[in-house]
């Protein structure tokens, strides 16, 4: 851990300082040099923090964040279309490297320079304006989701009616619905289908991000309606496959920690499976979201994390929770 960590650890110490030994009070300063060890000693609750090993990124996003640290370490400048990362504390780190966060708006006027096209893909109109703009491009979408951009152009190829399940703003739904002219529909829930205008039978897509149950559900719901549902599960396994070990991490806590941005749907997902095996359960964004009231003496205390959440910033909250 960095000395500004220990030091902000001391600084939520030095109130206590007084407590803990006449000499306590001479100690504060040194705090900063010393191991994290020296918070569990410290800590009035003695709580037991243990971070969930199945947490963190998933493989396309450490494949975005490596190709954007590989180009800023080289000294170039780097551009990202859009957050690199549902993770405000990840985006600030890499921005203090030097990336730098545009819009689509922008891209006309970064002619020359190196743009990277994050993991979460984008629709065939971007890359046109790329070329056109005569922007160096760094391909950093998922192989998961270009995969699935793939299937479902073929799939509009071979004259399918499409649907897909997904959040109608994200901008991995976005990147799949430019990949088709006309003769489908983006739905969050069942309300926001236009039922006047489906046919008989219709394909059924996934956002990756996705819990799978729901995605069988809404085909079942749909099925209801009399129409003949040719279900595509294109969830990804690596995420789907977080919820039950997730879940069981969750049982073994008292508290359960869920750290993710405010605007991860994996987060989100992974924080209602938690509270439904534990109450107990808080998300957080950052280390300030923290509430010391959600924690009693003696406890154990889980800290996990969505896909977009980096393993530092999980390990940052668990040394914080540790000085309670």
């Amino acid at each position: 851990q960095s000395t500004s960590n220990y030091t902000l650890l001391a600084s939520r110490l030095a109130p206590h300082a007084s407590r803990l030994s006449p000499l306590a009070s001479h100690l504060s300063p040194l705090v900063s040099r010393l191991s994290p060890l020296f918070f569990i000693f410290t800590s009035m609750l003695n709580l037991t923090v243990t971070i969930d090993p199945k947490s963190g990124f998933c493989f396309g996003v450490k494949m975005a964040i490596t190709k954007a640290e590989e180009v800023l370490q080289s000294g170039e400048k780097l551009y990202c279309l859009g957050h690199i990362v549902h993770n405000r504390e990840e985006v600030h780190r890499l921005e203090k490297m030097g990336m730098i966060t545009i819009s689509h708006d922008q891209l006309p006027e970064l002619a020359g320079s190196t743009v990277l096209v994050r993991a979460h893909g984008e629709p065939p109109e971007t890359y046109r304006q790329l070329e056109k703009s005569g922007i160096r491009l760094i391909e950093a979408s998922c192989p998961v989701v270009l995969k699935l951009q793939d299937r479902i152009r073929q799939s509009h190829k071979d004259g399918d009616y499409i649907l897909i399940y997904g959040k109608m703003e994200h901008p991995e739904v976005i990147g799949l619905a430019g990949q088709l002219p006309a003769d489908f529909q983006v739905f969050q829930s069942l309300e926001d289908l236009d039922w006047s205008t489906l046919p008989q039978r219709v394909t059924l897509y996934s956002q990756t991000t996705k819990d799978p149950e729901t995605l069988i559900k809404m085909a079942d719901a749909i099925e209801n309606q009399g129409i003949e549902v040719n279900l595509k599960d294109t969830i990804c396994r690596q995420v789907s496959g977080r919820k039950n070990k997730l879940q069981a991490f969750a049982k073994e806590q008292d508290v359960l920690i869920m750290v993710a941005g405010r605007d991860s749907s994996n987060g989100n997902l992974l924080h209602q499976r938690c509270l439904e095996v534990n109450p107990r359960s808080y998300k957080i964004s950052s280390p300030d979201d923290l509430d010391p009231n959600w924690f009693a003496k003696n406890e154990r205390v889980g800290v996990a994390g969505a896909t977009s959440t980096p393993i530092w910033l999980m390990e940052k909250i668990a040394v914080l929770i540790q000085t309670y």
